[in-house]
């Protein structure tokens, strides 16, 4: 990339995760659910609030073992937040199951408690609240919801490390939670992702399940004979390598300076655009400490977004809209229909957001902003 151009995302890293990676080169084990693995198992599961932690290959593996572990079956239905990358109504269809959507809030884009219960049939087994960019969802009534009609809740939280509602970590707010660590997320190994419960029995099953449905090798190497695991359930390959691993223990150090040097960024972002009458800078929850793994920004009806982000991009400012409306996605067939997230789609608008940004960088950003906005309500 252009020493020009300003990255949408950019990764911070460095020395540090070159010498985890040395030193697991060294130890000689380089494949998945390994020593490396556990150690960071151990550091997540006590960053995230919970007792239990389990590195996977991505946040869509972590997103079907939750569902597999928590025993959704082909028929069942599962209530989804609608504004969200796909992933996470692909894991339900990956069980055999349905995902129904539910409509989000207006003002931080997480899914509507209200909209989640009006979407619960007979068939309903459980809630999946997505993190929007981040932003933890509203947990205590989501939880309400659940255990009023005998539902599980899970976090999709594959942006939100760090995160935290009601001063509990994200990770910690459903019977599961699940992460990603691609390479725009707030810690980054370039991919990865994690699963984390309280619970002893589904954090065994998941374990059992990402490896092909037996112990891994590690744990068989502590033993004192020669173990040979039977098959008995269906598995599959979802572990993650130690080298990842050792990279994601050096991002977790980094984390606090990563979150504070994103918050110090959306904070100058929102000063600097929050009379513009044709941008709407995002909201932050009083009650929630946002990790702005993104930064996105909602633009007038009025303007032409696709006009708008060629105009960055041409002038060396990266863009791209901010995520999905899932129930619109035609592999889902007929939904209901989101009216709020269907809005979100057509008008939000992702600018540049990640620790790395010099304050020179986001006024560039928001004077090319301003500017391109500006000559698409004029129609130049």
């Amino acid at each position: 990339m252009s020493d020009d151009v300003i990255a949408l995302g950019q990764p911070t890293v460095g020395e540090a995760e070159l010498a985890a990676i040395a030193e697991v080169f060294a130890s000689g084990w380089l494949a998945g659910a390994g020593p490396t693995c556990r150690r960071f198992e151990e550091r997540f599961a006590a960053a995230t609030g919970t007792r239990h932690a389990l590195a996977t290959a991505n946040c869509g593996s972590a997103l079907h073992l939750a569902l597999l572990t928590l025993g959704v079956q082909p028929g069942d239905e599962v209530v989804v937040a609608d504004y969200t990358f796909p992933a996470t109504g692909h894991a339900v269809m990956w069980t055999g199951a349905k995902p129904v959507f539910a409509d989000v809030r207006p003002d931080i884009w997480t899914v509507d408690p209200a909209a989640v219960e009006a979407a619960i049939t007979p068939r309903t087994v459980g809630i999946i609240a997505v993190d929007a960019f981040g932003q933890p969802a509203d947990y205590d009534e989501l939880r309400a919801v659940a255990d009023l009609h005998g539902l599980f809740l899970v976090e999709d939280a594959a942006c939100a490390a760090g995160a935290t509602y009601k001063g509990r970590p994200a990770g910690s707010l459903a019977d599961v939670a699940t992460f990603s660590f691609h390479g725009r997320k707030g810690i980054t190994a370039g991919e990865g992702g994690a699963y984390v419960t309280d619970r002893d029995d589904l954090a065994a099953h998941a374990r059992k399940l990402h490896t092909y449905g037996v112990e891994g090798a590690l744990t068989r190497a502590e033993l004192s004979d020669l173990p040979i695991p039977a098959f008995t359930e269906l598995g599959y390959n979802y572990r993650l390598s130690d080298v990842a691993a050792a990279i994601m223990l050096a991002q977790l150090d980094r984390l606090p300076d990563l979150l504070a040097a994103k918050r110090r960024t959306a904070a100058r972002y929102g000063e600097l655009l929050k009379d513009h009458e044709l941008i709407a800078t995002p909201h932050e929850a009083p009650d929630r400490e946002h990790p702005w793994q993104s930064y996105v920004v909602t633009l007038d009806p009025s303007i032409d977004r696709g006009a708008v982000a060629l105009g960055l991009r041409r002038r060396g400012v990266q863009c791209t809209f901010g995520t999905y409306a899932s129930h619109a996605q035609p592999l889902y067939g007929q939904t209901t229909p989101c009216p709020v997230s269907a809005d979100l789609f057509a008008r939000h608008l992702a600018i540049p957001m990640h620790a790395n940004l010099t304050d020179a960088q986001v006024e560039t950003v928001v004077a090319t902003l301003v500017d391109v906005v500006a000559s698409a309500a004029t129609g130049r």
